[in-house]
This record gives structure tokens, sequence and C-alpha cells, in this order.
């Protein structure tokens, strides 16, 4: 996916927010969680358990700092708000832009997510990913273990964040595991090919199919 390659474009390691919050916050030293909910389906009941499991979360380890990314809708904003909105060491914040995101998920300790995009990126960035969702149109991210579905349950995502706190190898496992979406290379891949079926080049690229070979 081109996306990866966008990704990773645009990653710096000494990144500087526009924000002074995350600037302090990276500078911390602590485990920050990002959290991004908002699809349809997890309005309501759902997103009350969800906040329920990360004030939940942070009573419990006092290393980590969230930050939660809160979608404009008010069936999002007002549960968050009135869920999270006191809670010291989790920060609520309007979207940011791709680029100020993308750094912050690469500063990121783990990623708990309804999102779709981020079940491509997160992996990306060998950061492990808790969807919040039952089902996926991605399963190949399943199938990798680089994103763990644990639905909208408080209890579910409670346990799932505490075991990779806990299990360093089960989250070393997900950090190292392969992203099926991509390397970041995928865009010269695609010059690479588009020469050689144009017949500006005489051999194939490596992994170029063989259905896809020029007649």
């Amino acid at each position: 996916n081109t996306a990866i390659d966008a990704l990773l474009a645009v990653i710096q390691d000494d990144f500087t927010f526009s924000s002074p919050l995350l600037n302090e916050l990276s500078s911390r030293g602590q485990k920050m969680v990002l959290v991004d909910a908002h699809r349809r389906e997890n309005l309501g009941e759902p997103m009350e358990e969800i906040c329920r499991a990360i004030k939940r979360l942070v009573s419990a380890h006092q290393e980590l700092e969230v930050v939660f990314s809160v979608h404009k809708n008010p069936q999002v904003s007002e549960v968050v708000e009135k869920n999270l909105g006191k809670e010291a060491r989790i920060h609520l914040l309007s979207p940011l832009d791709y680029v100020q995101w993308a750094n912050l998920m690469n500063q990121a300790w783990l990623i708990i997510t309804d999102s779709g995009g981020l079940q491509e990126e997160a992996p990306a960035l060998q950061k492990p990913v808790l969807l919040l969702r039952n089902t996926t149109e991605r399963p190949e991210a399943i199938d990798a273990k680089t994103v763990w579905m644990v639905g909208t349950k408080e209890k579910a995502i409670y346990e799932a964040s505490c075991r990779l706190l806990s299990d360093k190898e089960h989250y070393g496992t997900m950090c190292r595991a392969v992203n099926p979406y991509g390397d970041g290379y995928a865009a010269q891949r695609i010059v690479k090919a588009l020469l050689y079926v144009l017949g500006e080049a005489k051999e194939a690229p490596d992994e170029f199919s063989l259905q896809n070979k020029r007649e």
C-alpha cells in the first residue's frame, strides 16, 4: 500500500509538534497510549465502555499517559469529555493533521483504535494495535498479528492492555511482526513494474508476477 510510503516519508525522529503539550509529553519518558475511537457502530454504550477501560487503565498504571484524539461528532466528544475530561494523565485533543498525527504515532507505545487506516499504518512504525471492533475489513492484519481485535467491552480492552504491559515477549512479538501492507517501497516497485510493462526495462522487477508479464 502506497499509504505506508507516505507515512514513512513524513516521520522525523526529532519532530517538533505545534502543540506545547505534545512536546512536553514526548519528553517525559512515560509510555504514551494513543486512542482514536469514532466509528458509528461504537456510539452510545460501546463508547462508554471504551472510556471506562481507558480510565481504569490509567488509574492502574502510573507509567502511562493517554492522548485521546476526540472526534467532533457530539456523540463522541460529549461522552469522552464526560468520562475522561477531568482525569489526570488523559489528554483530550482535537484531531491532528496528518503529519502531526503520524509523528505522534511514531512516539507512542500503544495505539488503541477503531480506525481502518491505522490498522495499516501503526504496524509500519512497529506499534501494537488494539482494535476496538468485532469485525474488520483488514483480516490480514489479524493474521499477521500486528493487530489484536479486542472489541469494545471494558474488561477485554483493559485486560489486553495490561497483558501488553506485563508480557514483554507478547508486546515484542506484535512490534516485530511483519506489516502485511508494505515496507515503504511500494511506489518504487510500481515504477519499476510500469517501466517493464511499457517496454522501457528489459528485465522484470523482483516479485513481479508472471501473470502480469507483458505479452
